[in-house]
Order: structure tokens, then sequence, then C-alpha cells
């Protein structure tokens, strides 16, 4: 981005810029009727550099929800709706570096969801959670809709991230046997174990012993590594590339130390 600063005097200096999106989402009343819109808005915030580029991305804090619903005098129901979670930001961006367009749903994903199956489903379903509890929520879910739900995205893979301060895993499962293609040089393998099966002790002894925050949280900086969730998403995305690229996978995934620089790959056996 350009230096933005130049059209102002010297009498103020910006600090701040703000990005506001528009989306009008088409609500559907009945059957019967016709749709309407239903327009929501997102603010995504910038801080100016020294140079006047604005840099640093970033959804609304507390504190920019509150001054910028104060400036506008906007009702409480208006000033809750500029809080949005940063994967609205970070879906943003990739839509606008790589004219992709996806969107965000800044929902939570528990046992409700599965009263709509067509967004609770997916072939591939990614997650990223801080406890133990949610990680054997998201696999009653999963294995609920995959008894339940055969449509068009029905649930076949799981894909979990985990970490701890300097470490963590990624670990594939399947929901269901997945029929493979016959092959005279490898065994292949119908089905992937659960996280939450395989490694249950493993969890329960991490959930009692590490007491890491959030990744979302600035505090988390002083008590884990600045590169571990960057390394577990490369290393995981990878995975799903050579699952896409190739056909084909001997690893369903791998334990990662930082701390050491060692990587365990898990085989498929």
């Amino acid at each position: 981005m350009k230096n933005i600063t130049q059209q102002f005097n010297s009498g103020f200096e910006p600090f701040k810029a703000l990005l506001i999106y528009r989306y009008d989402k088409a609500e559907e009343i009945s059957q019967f009727q016709r749709d309407e819109k239903r327009t929501e808005i997102y603010v995504e915030s910038y801080d100016i550099g020294r140079n006047g580029k604005p840099i640093n991305a970033h959804p609304l804090n507390d504190k920019e929800v509150s001054v910028l619903s104060d400036l506008l005098q906007t009702a409480q129901e208006t000033k809750s709706g500029y809080l949005k979670s940063k994967s609205v930001a970070l879906i943003n961006r990739i839509n606008r570096f790589f004219g992709t367009n996806w969107r965000a749903e800044t929902i939570r994903y528990d046992k409700a969801s599965i009263k709509d199956r067509d967004l609770a489903s997916a072939t591939i379903t990614i997650s990223c959670v801080d406890t133990v509890d949610a990680r054997y929520e998201i696999a009653e879910i999963l294995k609920h809709l995959a008894d339940q739900y055969g449509g068009r995205n029905r649930v076949q893979y799981w894909m979990d991230f985990g970490n701890s301060r300097s470490s963590g895993q990624v670990i594939l499962s399947t929901l269901e046997k997945i029929k493979q293609p016959d092959s005279e040089l490898y065994r292949p393998v119908e089905t992937l174990p659960l996280v939450t099966d395989e490694f249950k002790d493993l969890l329960s002894a991490s959930e009692q012993a590490d007491h890491t925050p959030s990744c979302s949280l600035a505090e988390a900086l002083t008590k884990q590594d600045l590169f571990i969730n960057s390394a577990l998403a490369n290393c995981g995305a990878s995975l799903l590339w050579q699952l896409f690229r190739e056909g084909i996978l001997f690893n369903r995934g791998f334990f990662l130390n930082l701390q050491d620089f060692r990587t365990q790959p898990l085989k498929i056996a």
C-alpha cells in the first residue's frame, strides 16, 4: 500500500486506518416469499507505520469497537456487529490476494450446529482448538454427521491441529471406511483412527499439565514460541497438498518439536 498520510496537513497525525466491508446476504423469509437482502458490515483495522503505510491488519478489538461506535453514535446491536472474529480478516485477506470468494462463518461449532447439516458438514474438517473437551465435542459431531448425513459434503476426513509451548501435532483421521483402489505395490488402508480414540491418554495428560493460553491472545506470545502455530500450519498444509496432488499418503500426521527442531511422522500402517 502507498503512503496515505501525505494528504493530511502537519496539524494531524494519522495513527489508524479503517477498511469497511459491506456484504449483502440474501435471507429467505419463506418458500412463498422473495428473498430479502440483509446487509452485514465488517470493519478491519490497520495501524499506520512510520512511512505512512497501513500495516498490521486485524479485526477491531473491544476498545476500537467502543471508540468507533461512540463516534458514529450507533445503537448497541450495531455496535456488537463491529466486533468480528479474526477469521473474517484472514479470509478477506486471502480473497484479495488469491482472487477467491470464500466467506467466513463467525459462529460456534458445537452440537447446535447439527441443526444445519449442510453448513456443519464438510468432506475434510480441520480443527484447531484449545481444550480436550472441545476436541471430544467435535468428534461427537462428526461421528453423528457421518452416520446421519449423506449429502454432497458428507463427512469423511478430520484433520486436528494442537500445540503446547514449543511442540504440537497434526493428526489426520477418517470418520468412515473410505474405499481405496487396488494396488500391487502398496497395501491400501480404508480407515485411520480418530485422534480422540488413539491418543485419549495423551490428550487427558496434556489437559492437566498444559495451561497455554489461546493463540488468539496477545499474551500467548509470552507463554508459547512465536512460530509454533505457523510451523504446524505449514506442515499440515503440506500434508493436504500431498493428498490433493499425489492422491496417496504414506504418513497420516506428525509430531513437531521446535525446541530441538525435530519432526516425527506418523506412518500409515
